[in-house]
């Protein structure tokens, strides 16, 4: 049996080890300056917790907004939990990093996106955001994509 690199999954890891290093540094220092970030999420990721009417309304992915009004946000090894506010109605969320399908901070254009199967890639067509992103697969078969990190220099 040959034995390979698995690139794909490193790639993961260190983007999500990226994005627990930056929450955690907000969680301890707050936000600083303009940065803000739309974190989409997989609803249907089993270890996703969300209030039923979330879900409901939220069948498939959901996207939240850390910026203004937060509270409680904790960082963990294996994701976060924040309270948000929907309508003056505070509801705490917890989100596994694995579930995460992109992280945006668009205040200094910097993006990733999480790609696993192809009809994840339609569906995240379907709701590009307006910052470049850094795209990796989990499909270790095709060939290898190059990632330009040319776009987010300034």
């Amino acid at each position: 049996m040959t034995r390979s690199i698995d690139y794909g999954n490193l790639m993961h890891r260190a983007m999500r080890t990226l994005i627990a290093e930056v929450l955690g540094d907000v969680a301890e220092n707050g936000l600083p300056g303009e940065h803000h970030f739309f974190i989409t999420f997989d609803t249907k990721h089993p270890e996703v917790e969300i209030a039923d009417w979330l879900h409901e309304r939220y069948p498939e992915e959901m996207t939240i907004v850390l910026q203004h009004w937060f509270e409680n946000l904790d960082v963990r090894e294996d994701g976060f939990t924040v309270t948000l506010n929907f309508g003056d109605r505070p509801e705490p969320l917890v989100v596994p990093y694995d579930a995460i399908l992109t992280f945006v901070d668009p205040s200094v254009e910097f993006g990733l996106r999480f790609e696993t199967t192809q009809s994840e890639d339609d569906a995240a067509e379907d709701d590009a955001e307006e910052a470049p992103l850094a795209e990796v697969e989990d499909d270790t078969k095709r060939e290898a994509d190059v990632v330009s990190l040319d776009s987010f220099r300034k």
